[in-house]
């Protein structure tokens, strides 16, 4: 074992004073770098931002992702040109967000979508959230709305309609050429505008024609895409009943092979008011003789473009028509037309609608006071008494019904009553 130092003797002075305590370890050359300093404070603030980043996060995310106070599925137009602020006050004043302002705008930037925001008008469903509610603003899914453009209105017409339309913007500059719209229901945003609109219904159109075109009886005596349509147009005209457009297409097909006139009310109106559309009264007899390039009671063949706007089942029918040999066809009473091929049993059809109309004159109830005066006495239900007539169950469009002219073929005597029917294809 080793031994112990000895212990030296202290003098009792020495013992009472305080026994010398060693002095503390100096700092380290490193704990005191400034650089270390520094980055303590700034691991010690990360920190404190990661925290505070966290709790944030939590909130933001409660903010984002709480349903929203819409009761209902609801419609809002955002403006164009606004921003971010103006979009965040229209939602809150339609009531589909109830936060700040800020706080919507602090959400857009959240979700990366500040430069993403569409204007337009939105639909929100009930209890949107704010993160559904930006969303649909940055996909830019507008509201769609269905227009629907009815076959057989000429172009001045469908334009008139589109003017009508608010959802539309803009003017249009010329009316499109007859025939080149493509009556169908169509869907737009709003604010489209009007000449978009038409630029659309003429794409569709072209697209359409072509694949009927392709598609055609090579037997149809038409020689263009132009022809067909004028075709289409006429039958269109004539008909509003699906299982008749072949076989009305029949009858002015086999009538352009034998080189019969058409002899077509609706060319006659189209002749004397073009793009308006209707004539606002009966055919007169001097009218239907009188010349026109558009009077298929006058010219041969077809007229020179079409007289509305034919939608896609006419423009099938003219383009495939049904195989009969019918040469005429006229109202039958209930909304539809007999068909026939020869012109005495046209004219035992005529018959029939005239002693149906005599009947309808003769169950006429007397009118009440309130009631518009009545016709003169013994007058026709129509005072112009042609094949196309219909007393009772009108078709969709209102039929022309010109008198006869006493040089139309086959119909010698004609204009001697103006209750004699005439002897045309209807």
């Amino acid at each position: 074992m080793s031994e112990r130092p000895p212990i030296s003797p202290r003098s009792p002075r020495a013992a009472l004073e305080p026994e010398q305590v060693p002095p503390p370890p100096k700092r380290s050359e490193r704990a005191r770098n400034p650089f270390v300093v520094v980055g303590n404070a700034i691991f010690t603030i990360l920190i404190i931002l990661m925290i505070g980043a966290g709790a944030g996060y939590y909130y933001g995310r409660q903010i984002l992702e709480t349903p929203g106070p819409l009761q209902e599925d609801k419609i809002v137009n955002i403006p164009s040109r606004a921003g971010k602020r103006d979009i965040a006050d229209v939602l809150l004043r339609e009531g589909v967000i109830n936060v700040n302002p800020w706080i919507f705008i602090g959400g857009v930037f959240a979700l990366k979508a500040s430069s993403d925001l569409k204007p337009g008008e939105y639909s929100f469903q009930k209890n949107a959230s704010l993160r559904e509610v930006i969303a649909t603003i940055v996909e830019g899914k507008v509201v769609q709305h269905a227009v629907t453009i009815p076959e057989g209105l000429t172009s001045e017409q469908i334009v008139a309609r589109l003017i009508d339309y608010d959802i539309f913007s803009g003017s249009v500059r010329e009316v499109p050429r007859e025939g080149t719209l493509l009556p169908e229901t169509y869907k737009f945003p709003r604010g489209t505008t009007r000449e978009q609109v038409i630029q659309r219904m003429q794409q569709t159109q072209k697209r359409v024609l072509a694949e009927i075109w392709e598609r055609r009886n090579p037997d149809v005596p038409v020689r263009s895409p132009e022809q067909l349509i004028t075709l289409a147009s006429i039958i269109e005209k004539e008909t509003g009943r699906a299982d008749e457009r072949s076989r009305v297409a029949a009858v002015f097909t086999n009538r352009l092979r034998q080189r019969i006139k058409l002899q077509s009310d609706p060319t006659i109106i189209y002749g004397l008011v073009g793009g308006k559309g209707t004539l606002g009264r009966p055919i007169k007899r001097s009218e239907i003789t009188q010349p026109s390039p558009y009077n298929t009671y006058v010219i041969e063949g077809l007229p020179p473009g079409p007289i509305a706007n034919p939608g896609r089942a006419s423009l099938e029918a003219a383009a495939n028509p049904a195989r009969t040999r019918d040469l005429f066809f006229v109202a039958d009473g209930t909304g539809g037309h007999a068909f026939t091929e020869t012109y005495d049993a046209h004219q035992k059809n005529v018959a029939k609608l005239r002693a149906l109309e005599k009947q309808i004159q003769n169950d006429t109830v007397e009118p009440t006071e309130d009631a518009p005066p009545p016709t003169a006495a013994g007058a026709p239900l129509d005072t112009n008494p042609t094949a196309t007539t219909r007393p009772t169950a009108p078709a969709k469009k209102p039929p022309a019904r010109p008198a006869a002219p006493a040089t139309a073929p086959g119909r010698q005597g004609a204009a001697q009553s103006t209750t004699t029917p005439p002897v045309v294809q209807r």
